[in-house]
């Protein structure tokens, strides 16, 4: 008798309708045509999301509850792909979660963080290079999540990463983590940047984006760099509407499969 397989997808979540449909939702059906035979189920870790989306009529489990319906379900292998960026704390929650839930699950298999290896960071550094041509005088600001814990290397690996394609117009910073909008602005003043372009290093844009990065408060990035006296240009769009990233995410299911 044929192994009863199923792939769960688990995601931090968003609010953000579009950013739903077009980002987590690109990743996953990018997901579901690789393997159109396999049983198809999602969750997300953020109870801030969940109890708003209850609100609206509409329940995604936490990973717990979808791990314990796969497990009454009978999956004998389940392919657990988080859609998180970076091996944070939210990272080794899930990890800790799938751990608890092995002896249930007889071939559980967990995928890294996208950004979970070298070889998976140059590819999507290419991807953004390719993504932002350089344009005299201009900046493209990609902006993360950011983190106190170790995951945080990420950032500064990336930009190291541009740094050696000889791109110094690429720069990598965070909303709640290093480097913020005061460690780029001498890059930017050294460099002679008049014109900055503000783009989500994340996988959805959901509040950090239109608020801590675009959004009108004295504190968010636009207005910090505007303030400097730049031109701020930013860009509402999130990693996973990218096909080339929603690739990324297919490699990860492969190599489990």
């Amino acid at each position: 008798m044929e192994e009863k397989r199923a792939l769960l997808t688990v995601s931090f979540g968003t609010a953000a309708e579009e950013a739903r449909r077009e980002e987590i939702g690109g990743v996953e059906e990018a997901l579901r045509r690789r393997v159109p035979e396999l049983p198809f189920a999602r969750a997300y870790t953020s109870p801030t999301i969940r109890r708003i989306l209850a609100g609206r009529g509409e329940q995604i489990p936490s990973l717990e509850e979808a791990l314990e319906e796969q497990a009454a379900a009978g999956a004998e292998r389940l392919y657990l792909l988080p859609t998180h960026l970076l091996p944070g704390y939210e990272y080794d929650a899930i990890r800790e979660t799938a751990e608890r839930f092995r002896p249930n699950v007889p071939d559980l298999r967990l995928a890294p963080p996208l950004l979970g290896d070298t070889d998976t960071a140059r590819a999507l550094a290419k991807v953004l290079m390719d993504r932002w041509p350089r344009l005299l005088g201009q900046a493209v600001i990609l902006v993360g999540h950011g983190t106190a814990h170790p995951g945080n290397l990420v950032y500064p690996a990336l930009q190291g990463m541009f740094a050696l394609a000889g791109r110094n117009d690429l720069l990598v910073g965070t909303v709640e983590g290093w480097p913020g909008p005061e460690d780029l602005l001498p890059v930017l003043e050294r460099q002679g940047t008049d014109r900055v372009i503000l783009a989500p290093l994340l996988l959805t844009a959901g509040t950090h984006v239109r608020e801590d990065m675009a959004g009108p408060g004295p504190d968010s990035w636009k207005s910090r760099l505007e303030g400097a006296g730049l031109i701020v240009h930013p860009v509402l769009e999130g990693l996973g509407r990218m096909p080339q990233v929603q690739e990324l995410y297919v490699r990860r299911l492969e190599a489990m499969l």
